[in-house]
């Protein structure tokens, strides 16, 4: 079996449910680790270290006027915690992989590892492979969910001083591609309209594949000599195939649209962390969509179509 080059991968567990009320996503880094993402990295070569679950801490942040928000403070503690985590990871290891837990933890990780390539002096570009843009601030949340608000808390959007941590680094919108979207809301599309984010909802997908936007995004990282962060969340995928999320859209990606990008995302080398969100077992079927997760991981990491394990012999 071909084999990447041996890189050291850290887990972290992140399971944060407060992001959402639809509750679940707290088993979500054990259901990875149940699913074997573990063992699949080893065998392809990687030296891993899983450093258990985060937990959080318990420091009060300032209350905000929009009635709508809930758990505000545990969502600030959960970014407050993982962001410590996936700087140290950064530091350590080749690979970070933060499992979650829902997708409020990537205010908590891609700022880190945004502020690590800042400290290497490289650029830093991330992937967002979602349904959903997650731009909302605090004032336009209409359902108070603030899984809703990462890449704008992460590109240093206002109104969140005081109400989630201090950020490390803001990202560049123009350094954020979106692969996906199938499901903005009116605030969001305002912003997405003048930032300057590369998106790619799915009927541009549709119409040209995924290889054609993901290429030319990744030329740019390479051109740029940049670190790239994959933001993967589980509801990019088409429910049919992964219906362990509780956001769930139709008319998402397919099995072989998202193995592609993982192995042209392989191919190109870039990749330097990892996150893993979304994944709430409690609407699982016999761990399906987990297993699913952990062979895209897999093709990220280097397994090839000829490669792949024949469950059922």
């Amino acid at each position: 079996m071909e084999q990447t080059p041996s890189k050291t991968c850290t887990l972290i567990g992140a399971p944060c449910q407060v992001g959402t009320k639809r509750r679940g996503t707290v088993m979500g880094p054990d259901a990875f680790r149940t699913a074997g993402l573990a063992d699949t990295l080893t065998h392809l070569g990687c030296t891993v270290d899983d450093i258990g679950n985060l937990t959080p801490g318990s420091r009060a942040f300032a209350a905000h006027p929009n009635a709508a928000i809930t758990d505000l403070d545990d969502v600030a503690n959960w970014i407050d915690a993982i962001s410590q985590a996936t700087r140290q990871a950064a530091r350590t290891s080749d690979m970070p992989i933060i499992m979650g837990g829902d997708h409020s933890i990537a205010a908590g990780s891609v700022p880190a590892l945004a502020r690590h390539a800042q400290d290497l002096g490289q650029p830093f570009f991330v992937l967002w492979l979602d349904a959903h843009p997650d731009l909302h601030r605090l004032h336009t949340t209409e359902s108070g969910n603030l899984h809703g608000t990462p890449v704008a808390y992460m590109t240093g959007l206002d109104g969140f001083d005081g109400h989630f941590p201090p950020l490390p680094c803001a990202v560049k919108p123009d350094h954020i591609c979106m692969l996906g979207l199938r499901s903005v809301d009116p605030a969001e599309r305002a912003l997405l309209g003048t930032m300057g984010i590369d998106t790619h909802d799915m009927r541009a997908i549709d119409e040209h594949g995924v290889k054609a936007p993901l290429t030319k995004f990744l030329d740019r990282v390479a051109q740029a000599n940049g670190r790239l962060h994959v933001s993967f969340d589980v509801d990019f995928l088409d429910p049919d195939i992964a219906c362990a999320v509780g956001t769930t859209v139709p008319g998402g990606a397919t099995f072989r649209e998202a193995h592609l990008i993982m192995e042209l995302l392989h191919d190109s080398g870039l990749v330097t962390s990892l996150d893993l969100v979304e994944l709430n077992p409690f609407l699982d079927i016999q761990g399906k969509t987990a297993r699913l997760m952990v062979d895209l991981t897999a093709s990220l990491m280097g397994r090839t179509v000829l490669d792949r394990p024949n469950r059922s012999r």
